[in-house]
């Protein structure tokens, strides 16, 4: 495995694993460390369809906000490489932000539209972080397919939305949610929690089972839905909700009723933690 954080170093040895494997195809798993089990499943499903994975670890500041977790945010390099080298990840990129956002740049990618729905109503800016930094990964890593987690459901949305609109030649895969045995959607920001707060954040998952299961005994309406969710997130009042929303999973616009499938989504506070859960419902015919 080779770890690399130069741009041009990164084209270089690229060139020549496809060289060695007969233009092998790529794939490309994004993140921002503090990898975990979600991440590895990731990892497993490249491994399937591609001959070549990368990897890439960048904290990417251009997608937190002024009074968020940037300085802060989990960084454990050394963990997640000798993880990375025991999934047999062919290449790391490791770029520093003064490589990523040379001095005077000024070119964003804004999204328009769906960027300020969900998280992005909650985080102004954010998708506009999110599209560029993974808009210059693609550009860098040249995938043909591209791998993330169903949890960052709207992140999704975002991207689709950017690759169809730039005619970009990569192929997303969604991966489902990992969880622990408990239910709670694996994240790095998990590693925030105290014990009693990870108790308290069981409870998005349980929201999200609860409308889930309505759905499935047949309540088609959002409104209802919706209800069941905030119902149960009320029973842990030391979680402050973000937003509780039944929305198409394409537009992140509300649905007024699941006959056709939707995205069942929660973000809340758990303590000082933002979390960030799902579900999508299959189409009900």
């Amino acid at each position: 495995m080779q770890i690399v954080s130069g741009i041009q170093e990164i084209r270089t040895a690229l060139r020549k694993l496809r060289a060695n494997k007969n233009g092998g195809t790529v794939g490309l798993v994004p993140t921002m460390g503090a990898l975990h089990a979600g991440h590895r499943s990731l990892i497993e499903a490249a491994r399937v369809r591609c001959d070549i994975i990368v990897t890439s670890i960048f904290v990417n500041p251009t997608q937190f906000g002024p009074n968020e977790d940037f300085s802060r945010y989990p960084r454990t390099l050394e963990a997640d490489c000798q993880m990375l080298e025991a999934e047999g990840v062919d290449l790391v990129f490791t770029p520093t932000v003064d490589r990523m956002y040379l001095k005077g740049a000024s070119t964003l990618i804004e999204v328009a539209g769906i960027s300020e729905r969900l998280d992005g109503a909650s985080r102004p800016g954010h998708f506009r972080g999110v599209a560029t930094v993974v808009a210059k990964l693609f550009h860098i890593v040249q995938p043909e397919f591209a791998f993330f987690g169903q949890k960052d459901a709207a992140q999704i949305a975002v991207l689709r939305q950017m690759v169809r609109d730039l005619d970009v030649p990569v192929e997303l895969t969604v991966c489902p949610t990992v969880r622990e045995h408990d239910g709670l959607a694996m994240s790095s920001r998990n590693r925030y929690l105290s014990p009693e707060e990870r108790t308290q954040a069981l409870v998005l998952s349980r929201a999200l089972q609860a409308a889930q299961n309505a759905a499935e005994q047949g309540e088609l309406r959002a409104e209802a839905l919706s209800r069941a969710m905030a119902k149960c997130l009320q029973q842990q009042p030391a979680v402050r909700v973000d937003y509780i929303a039944v929305v198409d999973p394409d537009t992140l616009l509300p649905r007024e009723d699941v006959r056709s499938g939707a995205l069942l989504a929660i973000a809340a506070f758990v303590g000082n933690t933002r979390l960030i859960d799902n579900v999508l419902l299959p189409s009900a015919g």
